[in-house]
């Protein structure tokens, strides 16, 4: 529990600090100095700054900075990421060319979606070191330069009813042997289950850290016509390249893996729009705390690549033109472009306000869901923090 725990703070907090990251490196490249810069979120724990006089002073707890002449870069107690302040949020008079509202529409709109760009930036560059020490793949369509080791035969799909599911396997489950008789190929694996037809057959699996036995009874699948567990598998491995192609490799999988998440979220809106509902499960955070624990045994490069999917979801999330998104935030500086004056500040930051309660009142409904699905195992990571 302790592993997951500090698994999900330090993914979650390197996302949110990264993300805040680009804005902050953003507005500095276009002149503006904000107001502070922190790792982690309020209530500050200690923090420096330039003052007025030129020299560097620290400061602790809520004391008010009024002589700074820069940034305060600060600590805070809570360790979830990060926070910039570049004044976006002001609703009073702005003063100076280098206040952010005074700044040109396509400087405004740069910082916004600087975040989301670096979150990309983020997973493409931890895809690429994980193509550079080995990442699980499927062994298909491999470049000739591809260094494969760890092969092994990987269940990716679990039908419902079948035998497979009735015995409990799970979508990751490596398949070690069968009857105690192991396989190099997944056809070797499909073979021995024709011939098993009504007859008992034990599986043994590594699930994680963890080897399992599973009794099956293999029956005619009406998807195939013959006698099968009922189960999809892949043979997989890990897969490492020269560090040139590793870096072409991990651009190239970020790509793919950013419009394969982009059509996911339109079936999802589409099916809620509908009515047909979603089609896919939704974490919190809850559940992507019981996912992190999950992925967190199963070792480094797994936790490396969830990480790169995480990066690539909050910059999807962040770009959605919904208030008090960085994507809604855009929506009102194009309205600002097309109709040659921004929307009445006070006006946006009430937008903004009742958007921020939605997404949470949203947050809350999947948080309850997710207790539902994974309510013993979060008891468990609740009575290790605070037991």
């Amino acid at each position: 529990m302790i592993l997951t725990i500090i698994t999900f703070f330090a993914v979650l907090s390197l996302l949110v600090f990264v993300h805040e990251l680009g804005h902050f490196w953003m507005a500095r490249r276009f002149g503006l100095i904000p107001k502070e810069f922190g790792f982690g979120f309020p209530p500050r724990a200690w923090g420096i700054y330039r003052n007025k006089a030129g020299k560097w002073q620290q400061v602790k707890g809520k004391k008010e900075v009024t002589d700074a002449a820069g940034t305060v870069y600060s600590i805070n107690w809570l360790p979830l990421g990060g926070f910039v302040n570049i004044g976006e949020d002001d609703t009073g008079v702005a003063e100076g060319a280098n206040h952010f509202h005074n700044k040109p529409i396509y400087q405004r709109a740069v910082i916004l979606l600087a975040g989301v760009t670096m979150n990309i930036i983020l997973a493409a560059a931890l895809i690429s070191f994980g193509f550079m020490i080995g990442l699980p793949q499927v062994l298909e369509d491999l470049r000739p330069e591809a260094i494969v080791s760890n092969e092994q035969i990987q269940i990716v799909d679990v039908l419902p009813g079948t035998p497979a599911a009735l015995s409990e396997l799970k979508v990751g489950d490596v398949i070690l042997n069968i009857d105690g008789q192991t396989f190099d190929k997944t056809t070797e694996v499909q073979e021995y289950n024709k011939t098993k037809e009504g007859q008992m057959i034990v599986y043994q699996l590594r699930r994680g850290s963890e080897v399992l036995d599973k009794n099956i009874t293999p029956e005619v699948m009406e998807e195939t016509g013959e006698a099968g567990a009922g189960i999809g598998i892949v043979e997989s491995g890990l897969v490492r390249y020269p560090v040139p192609i590793a870096v072409w490799e991990g651009i190239k999988s970020t790509i793919l893996l950013f419009i394969t998440i982009i059509l996911a979220f339109y079936e999802l809106i589409k099916g809620l729009i509908l009515g047909t509902g979603a089609g896919a499960q939704i974490a919190g955070p809850v559940g992507i705390a019981v996912i992190t624990g999950q992925v967190a045994r199963m070792g480094f490069i797994y936790i490396l690549q969830f990480a790169a999917m995480l990066s690539i979801n909050l910059a999807i999330i962040n770009g959605l033109p919904f208030p008090a998104l960085d994507g809604g935030r855009v929506l009102f500086l194009i309205i600002e472009k097309i109709k040659g004056a921004p929307v009445k500040r006070e006006l946006e930051g009430t937008i903004h306000y009742i958007g921020f309660a939605l997404l949470m009142l949203l947050v809350l409904v999947v948080t309850f869901k997710d207790l539902s699905r994974f309510g013993d195992t979060f008891r468990m990571i609740w009575k290790a923090i605070f037991n």
